[in-house]
């Protein structure tokens, strides 16, 4: 029997990426990436569109996405502060004849890491996905911690008391709106003094040699850490994944002593997602994949 091939999606607040994907988590066709429509339905008619250039070649498709979905793998179980109004009641299903699993953005790049990347042979293990947002997965005994409604490692838990930033949660001052890219781009405008700055001001300083753009950045990458010092001291893992285009000038080194000297636990190792921009997709593809053959992640 030849292997499970998907077409695997990842939808973000910012782009969709797409490739076709087999049940190993072998990237068969690189796929390509588009914007995120600004609305619902624009979003449904561009899944719709991809699924269709690949649906006579394919056995499913595998949907990595931010926000939480529920435990059957088929919708989103709560709002997406990063994409449209009434993201929520997407139809995933109606894309494609073939079957669709959907699952949350960060929890895929965790499987994908789990079963063939950064995170292989552990049994702990947690993921951060710095992106428009932030998405927190855990393994907890080899398995997804995923909570009774499927939104187990929502990072919207209060990290500064000065009422100071709105989150798209609707709170101030979650752990996302300190530790996302976006998050880096109110750091810079703060810093910079200067509405137009962002977290690209910031990248490209720091490789001019910017010494306040770098003060920038290890403003930003504290906040970050002290997110991930909570979380392993709550669930003590075994290595600790950061996924995320921001990761590749994150300093890991410097980060891991940093984490050891603040945990009560053993030490951990902090690492950069292996499979990289195409963890999620992957870790979307092997679970769906492992879900059509009676396997549960």
């Amino acid at each position: 029997m030849s292997d499970l091939k998907f077409l695997a999606l990842d939808i973000g607040g910012t782009k969709i990426a797409y490739a076709l994907i087999d049940e190993h988590g072998k990237v068969l066709e690189p796929g390509g990436k588009v914007f995120t429509p600004k609305t619902v339905q624009g979003i449904f008619d561009k899944l719709k569109e991809i699924a269709g250039v690949y649906d006579k070649g394919i056995d499913g498709i595998a949907i990595a996405t931010a926000g939480e979905v529920d435990p059957q793998n088929t919708r989103i179980a709560a709002s997406v502060g990063n994409l449209p109004a009434g993201y929520r009641d997407m139809a995933f299903n109606r894309i494609s004849t073939k079957p669709v699993y959907v699952e949350n953005d960060a929890n895929a790049a965790m499987w994908g890491e789990l079963h063939i990347g950064a995170a292989k042979g552990c049994r702990h293990a947690m993921l951060v996905a710095i992106g428009t947002g932030v998405g927190v997965a855990f393994v907890v005994d080899g398995k997804l911690l995923r909570g009774k409604t499927g939104c187990a490692g929502e990072a919207h838990f209060p990290v500064n008391r000065g009422h100071k930033r709105k989150c798209t949660c609707g709170l101030y001052d979650c752990y996302e709106v300190y530790a996302s890219g976006t998050a880096l781009g109110l750091d810079a405008k703060e810093v910079y003094a200067d509405e137009n700055a962002d977290s690209h001001t910031v990248i490209q300083g720091m490789e001019r040699g910017d010494k306040l753009a770098v003060k920038v950045f290890e403003r930003w990458e504290k906040d970050v850490l002290d997110g991930i010092v909570g979380m392993v001291n709550l669930f003590d893992p075994e290595v600790v994944i950061l996924f995320g285009s921001l990761t590749e000038f994150m300093n890991f080194e410097k980060l891991e002593n940093d984490v050891n000297r603040s945990v009560f636990g053993g030490p951990v190792v902090l690492k950069r997602a292996m499979l990289e921009n195409n963890a999620a997709m992957i870790g979307a593809t092997i679970a769906a994949a492992q879900k059509m053959k009676g396997r549960k992640a």
